[in-house]
């Protein structure tokens, strides 16, 4: 189920037990949006199959994300982010489904077109094309400026929003940009 989580290069032994689901993983807390990037990208650079989520409803603070990680690898997580001086606010196990993090994913078919959304930003595309029509979602003050980088590109010219953006929207925009390319694209 979220075998994506296991750091790169290591396997699963033949005789492994089935996962038990969201009860062995943890997510990270962090302060702001940036940290969470930060964060991220320091994880994934090292190898760590990490996942940006949404929080669970229930700590939710305002525009927020948290780390989903695997609960056994916690130790090594935690100083490789220690070495980097960013640490998360709270670690929480999940061990209640209404702790569970939210996707950020919604996709919506609408026959000609595909939209993705991924928390407050949505790009949608001309299937048959790959054209990128429309831009929308957020309140940030570079959403403008993205999505006049990139609506009438494909999704081969198209700017990587991840590139560009500053911001959580931006961050968003780049998520939805990188999910919408996994379903388009071959």
């Amino acid at each position: 189920m979220f075998n994506f989580l296991r750091k790169k290069g290591t396997k699963k032994s033949s005789g492994a037990k089935k996962e038990s689901g969201l009860s062995d993983y943890g997510f990270m807390v962090f302060e702001n949006t940036s940290e969470v990037i930060q964060a991220e990208k320091v994880l994934k650079s090292q190898g760590w199959h990490v996942r940006v989520m949404g929080p669970p409803p229930e700590i939710q603070t305002g525009c927020d994300l948290v780390i989903l990680f695997p609960l056994m690898e916690q130790l090594n997580i935690m100083r490789l982010l220690e070495t980097v001086s960013n640490m998360p606010l709270q670690v929480v196990p999940v061990t209640d489904p209404l702790l569970k993090p939210v996707s950020l994913f919604q996709v919506k078919d609408f026959g000609d077109f595909l939209m993705v959304r991924a928390a407050n930003m949505k790009i949608t595309v001309e299937k048959s094309t790959l054209v990128i029509v429309n831009i929308s979602g957020g309140g940030c003050p570079d959403v403008p400026y993205l999505a006049d980088q990139m609506v009438g590109k494909d999704l081969l010219s198209a700017p990587d929003p991840l590139d560009m953006g500053h911001t959580l929207c931006g961050y968003a925009l780049g998520l939805a940009f990188k999910e919408i390319k996994t379903r388009c694209l071959p």
